[in-house]
């Protein structure tokens, strides 16, 4: 800095002074403290304890920390952000630093203070103090009139006239657009009828059609659909099969054709005709199919019905056992998959390896495999070279998982009682599957209140500034306020009983960490055990602890003698920097 001040700007003199003795010299002259004494002085990002003998500083008896107001204000920082993530961006260095002056203060007993809050005492309640955040209240909603009630009912209806006003609208168009079409395949099929045979292909050819059962098939099919968009009824399904299949018959001719008595074109419509006949069956037979179904199933509700009626409790118990056995055999059987039945004797599925997982298609799928690898690795491989091989393989790579292909029958019949339950019984309630017991309902969002919004001070009060006397909880390990001033009466090079006493009699607080409320208490309580009983313990705090080092540096600087005790720049230039490390202030106020 004296090589900056001298070389760069230029300054005539310069004096340097160490803020805790401006100080402490300055309040010795106000009576606060007597010419022997400690100044201890944790500022923003140190901490300094100078001794005083006879009105002068000893700097070979001074100690220091690298800990301070600064370290105070970030600890409380990190807590207030993790206790409320939420808020973090209110959590600015200026606002936590007013916080830590308003709220902070120091223990007499750490320990104590925190067993008060841990236990959650009245006199714990009274500690805690609470910033309030910024929080608008949403508007409360009202219950809508009657008035809004009929209005809202009335617009509603309003639009659902005019959604089936569109329907009906779309229906009719839809209905003329059939009945255009059944007209003009009708008026087609007469046309045809008029047509030789010689000249019915060319015909055809112009309609867009390949043969007369292609356009009856399409008449058929306009037919029921403009009858169902009418609202008609479908008539006897039975009969329009009936047609369907005897139509279906003039529609394949070439199907009973030979191949050598075709032309390739008709053997390529020969094939189409196959394709479309083997549909047409499948179709019909899964017709077939849900038509003995639903009889099946409208027998059993018939049964059912005559047993409710015959006993309706005796019926409702029997359902109830039957659905209870069925949902037991489910779960059962899905325990089984999951984990191959195995537990670890606590009813708690274990580890299992994959072959206990298996069911017994794959398990004996594992076994031919085996067999095979075990058989053919005996010698040469020669597996495939003989038909039984290639049955063999069919047989394990067929995969034979039918149990999650389609709807199990077990299932299906548990959802026809639990439906046929919950129509004899209302208090019955279908039980959960095991997957959905587990799973844990997504909590529903609240609206935020004026509690969210609440910043809550409790042990973050003396929990922060308590690493002015604990540095280690922050991860500096250095000595505390009250070891420092022992370390530092111990550095003194000519100390006595008396001059001991007399320093601890006289301790002096300044900087702006001495403004915690509890401060002196506790620094005195500390320095107490650390010196021999009775000995005189005396603090004091600076009359501001802030501004008294400025104030002590003017009084300095206004002093007559104040000229002999800076050095110029012909000292720096003729003595150097070294002289100036070996300078010894001294304070003549």
């Amino acid at each position: 800095m004296a090589e900056l001040l001298f070389e760069t700007y230029g300054v005539p003199s310069i004096a340097y002074g160490v803020d805790a003795a401006f100080s402490y010299k300055y309040n010795e002259q106000h009576g606060v403290c007597d010419r022997d004494g400690l100044a201890i002085c944790p500022g923003f990002t140190a901490t300094h304890v100078i001794p005083f003998i006879d009105g002068e500083p000893v700097y070979r008896g001074c100690c220091r920390t690298n800990i301070g107001g600064y370290h105070v204000t970030d600890y409380l920082k990190q807590l207030l952000s993790l206790k409320y993530p939420h808020h973090m961006a209110r959590f600015t260095w200026e606002k936590v630093e007013d916080l830590k002056m308003e709220h902070c203060y120091i223990a007499p007993d750490y320990v104590s203070e925190a067993q008060l809050f841990q236990k959650g005492a009245k006199e714990a309640e009274d500690k805690t103090r609470c910033w309030q955040l910024p929080w608008i209240p949403p508007p409360a909603e009202e219950r809508p009139s009657e008035e809004e009630i009929a209005r809202k009912a009335a617009i509603k209806e309003k639009q659902g006239q005019r959604l089936r006003d569109m329907a009906e609208a779309k229906r009719q168009s839809r209905i003329n657009e059939l009945d255009n079409e059944l007209r003009g395949l009708e008026f087609l099929l007469t046309q045809l009828e008029k047509v030789e045979e010689c000249d019915e292909a060319s015909f055809l050819s112009k309609t867009g059609y390949i043969s007369k059962q292609e356009i009856e098939s399409a008449l058929m099919k306009v037919t029921q659909s403009l009858r169902k968009a009418k609202g008609e009824p479908k008539g006897d399904q039975a009969e329009i099969d009936e047609k369907t299949d005897l139509s279906a018959n003039e529609k394949f001719p070439l199907i009973n054709v030979p191949d050598n008595l075709l032309t390739p074109d008709q053997v390529k419509e020969k094939k189409r005709q196959l394709f479309l006949k083997t549909t047409s069956e499948g179709r019909q037979r899964a017709r077939q199919k849900r038509h003995e179904e639903e009889l099946e199933r409208e027998r059993r509700n018939q049964l059912d019905e005559v047993k409710r009626l015959e006993n309706p409790e005796l019926y409702r118990e029997g359902l109830h056992a039957k659905y209870k056995e069925l949902f037991e055999k489910i779960e059962q059987r899905k325990r089984l998959k999951t984990n191959g039945g195995h537990t670890n004797g606590n009813n708690l599925s274990g580890g299992v390896g994959r072959g206990e997982r298996l069911n017994a298609a794959q398990r004996e799928r594992m076994r031919l495999l085996t067999t095979a690898a075990f058989d053919r690795g005996k010698g040469e491989d020669t597996f495939g070279a003989r038909d039984e091989d290639w049955q063999l393989y069919k047989l394990m790579s067929k995969d034979n998982d039918d149990d999650d292909d389609g709807p199990d029958e077990d299932e299906a019949e548990l959802t026809r009682i639990s439906s046929r339950l919950q129509e004899v019984d209302p208090t019955f309630v279908p039980k959960p599957e095991i997957g959905t017991l587990q799973s844990t309902e997504m909590p529903r969002l609240r609206p935020l209140t004026k509690e969210d919004f609440q910043v809550v001070f409790g042990v973050e009060r003396f929990r922060c500034p308590e690493i002015l006397f604990h540095p280690n909880w922050i991860g500096i390990d250095q000595a505390g306020l009250d070891e420092m001033a022992g370390v530092s009466i111990r550095r003194l090079p000519s100390r006595g009983q008396s001059v001991e006493e007399r320093l601890t009699n006289s301790i002096l607080m300044t900087g702006g960490s001495s403004l915690f409320p509890g401060m002196s208490e506790r620094l005195e309580a500390g320095i107490r055990m650390i010196r021999p009983c009775g000995s005189p313990i005396r603090v004091a705090r600076a009359m501001d602890p802030i501004l008294d080092a400025w104030r002590g540096a003017a009084a300095y600087a206004a002093a007559p003698l104040f000229s002999t005790q800076t050095f110029s720049r012909m000292d720096y230039e003729e003595k150097g920097e070294d002289w100036l490390r070996r300078y010894q202030l001294r304070y003549t106020l």
